[in-house]
């Protein structure tokens, strides 16, 4: 008969099952953005951290439409501890209140937040041969023209869209609203002259502002632009509480292990240390805004409720 004691030397003496080592193949981020776009160029950034950090490579599967949250739920659906996605505002701040019909998805639930990495401001812009200069400008401008007041956006629901709404709401004008499909056609408004301006993420516009087809007129932060000192916001010239920005994180399934998320969380913040990923990031108009798992989560659930009433206001409801 073994007594406690030899029992207890035993159990001491066996080595505890080995944990499965995560991770034991390359990660895979569905984004919402085609090859090239903006989630997809922030992957790519950090990847050569990731591998570094984690002993593995990755690979990037494109899964564009529903604001981010089909990329999102396919993540979910793999179930796999190896699959995450870029989320964003569009996908986790403003989806909520645009997407009511997805089956019982709910991204800041089944979605939540890893962690915050970045963030790039709104850019209003109009017509190089439009006579405004300034917001002042452009709002003398409107209230003479009125059925010139006219604004594009990427579609219905975007940020481009609600930045727009939330421009009217603040300086109480009447604007109309025109969606296209995707960034560059809403850009190619602007410049053709079918809209009088546009608000969205300003590496879109930078190209064409500097070859003068376009001029910009304020940033949608609180504060200047790193990337655009000398641009002022829509706030320093009058606009009340309008701070935008466009900010993008990595979300995980509900049911990933902690261990997992944060492991994950730690290598991305400690690559947002590093200025060769400060200077990538600046190039393509976008500055680290780094933000840890709880914090970023309770920042994405203060974004629903802030967008919460402009989407209301906007009648914007999709499947």
């Amino acid at each position: 008969m073994i007594s406690r004691r030899h029992l207890a030397t035993l159990l001491a003496a066996t080595p505890a099952r080995a944990q499965p080592a995560w991770p034991d193949r390359p990660l895979r981020f569905i984004v919402s953005a085609q090859v090239g776009g903006v989630s997809d160029i922030f992957v790519r950034i950090l990847e050569p951290f990731l591998r570094d950090g984690l002993g593995q490579g990755l690979f990037v599967d494109p899964r564009p439409g529903g604001g981010g949250l089909i990329a999102a739920e396919a993540a979910t659906r793999a179930a796999d501890n190896h699959s995450f996605t870029v989320n964003h505002i569009a996908s986790h701040g403003i989806g909520p209140s645009i997407y009511r019909n997805r089956a019982g998805f709910d991204p800041l639930r089944d979605m939540p937040g890893v962690v915050r990495f970045a963030a790039m401001p709104n850019v209003l812009i109009v017509q190089a041969a439009t006579p405004a200069h300034s917001l002042a400008d452009l709002i003398g401008f409107i209230r003479a023209n009125p059925r010139r007041a006219t604004f594009s956006s990427a579609g219905a629901g975007t940020s481009s869209h609600l930045s727009g709404v939330l421009l009217g709401q603040r300086l109480g004008l009447e604007l109309t609203h025109v969606p296209y499909r995707g960034t560059a056609p809403s850009m190619a408004a602007v410049l053709n002259g079918e809209v009088l301006f546009n608000i969205d993420n300003a590496p879109v516009s930078k190209p064409h502002v500097e070859a003068g087809g376009l001029r910009a007129l304020g940033v949608s932060t609180a504060s200047r632009a790193a990337t655009m000192p000398g641009l002022p916001t829509l706030m320093e010239q009058g606009v009340p509480e309008f701070d935008v920005s466009s900010w993008y994180g990595i979300a995980a399934p509900a049911a990933t292990p902690r261990p997992i998320v944060q492991r994950l969380a730690g290598v991305v913040l400690a690559a947002m240390t590093r200025p060769e990923v400060t200077a990538r990031f600046n190039a393509m108009g976008a500055e680290p805004w780094p933000l840890e798992t709880e914090a970023y989560n309770a920042f994405m659930r203060a974004e629903v409720a802030r967008w919460a009433p402009v989407v209301a206001a906007s009648g914007a409801v999709l499947d």
